[in-house]
């Protein structure tokens, strides 16, 4: 990775270096209870290809970091409609130690439906959350404990999902460095909340036309971010953009 830009840590390496590796880590380090999310846009800001899903715009610099993301995150939170529709499973060994083994992962659902990928057993693999609402009714919340055991059903908010609520929730059971990976719903709730602390953000080299969705959809959130880190490869753009008071 050619570095652009770097108010990170400048003395692990100065614009024009190339870096990867540890250094590559210690440029995407984070403190402890902190929320960044990881997103991938073309040049005319869609989401997705043109069938709807990330996979077919990701390049394999976005792939490298969104690997190293993963591995430094405690908890990957992701919106239910997204793990169903990109196939999500329980989370893989981490590349480099970490507090354990594999991240988490924490599944944002109103209706507390567990998507299929995630219901049964996968030794050696994170173990999944249901982040919820009351307003879900007992029989879905019933449901979700059964596949997910009772103390992995994380009911917050009544009529809606309690965001905040939730996340301090699962840091105070040692998930503390958040990784949220969309989609463009749950992204703007988050930003909403006033509960992101950062964005990383994988701009590919392509003009996708269409209509595919923004990065972040629905709630306003009107939150100020600024550039920290600009990596550069083969034409793929990963920035570190972070909320001004951090």
């Amino acid at each position: 990775m050619r570095v652009l830009l770097n108010e990170v840590s400048p003395r692990t390496a100065a614009p024009g270096s190339e870096v990867s590796g540890e250094a590559l880590a210690v440029l995407y380090a984070h403190p402890e209870r902190w929320t960044r999310a990881n997103m991938v846009a073309t040049l005319d800001g869609a989401g997705a290809g043109e069938d709807g899903l990330t996979g077919s715009v990701n390049t394999p610099p976005d792939n490298e970091v969104y690997r190293l993301l993963r591995d430094l995150a405690d908890v990957v939170l992701v919106g239910a409609g997204t793990a169903r529709a990109e196939g999500y499973g329980r989370p893989g060994p981490r590349l480099r130690p970490g507090r354990t083994p594999c991240p988490d992962l924490a599944v944002v659902s109103r209706a507390a439906r567990v998507p299929p990928g995630l219901a049964g057993p996968a030794p050696g693999r994170g173990g999944v959350w249901m982040v919820t609402r009351a307003a879900a009714g007992e029989r879905a919340l019933e449901r979700a404990r059964a596949l997910l055991g009772a103390d992995r059903v994380l009911v917050h908010g009544g009529a809606e999902v309690d965001l905040r609520a939730a996340l301090a929730d699962l840091a105070g059971r040692g998930l503390s460095r958040v990784l949220c990976e969309g989609g463009p719903s749950l992204l703007a709730d988050v930003a909403a909340a006033g509960l992101l602390d950062e964005l990383c953000l994988s701009t590919v080299p392509l003009l996708a036309g269409g209509d595919a969705p923004r990065i972040a959809l629905g709630a306003r959130s009107g939150l100020e971010l600024r550039p920290r880190l600009v990596l550069e490869r083969d034409g793929t753009l990963l920035h570190r953009f972070v909320r001004p008071t951090r």
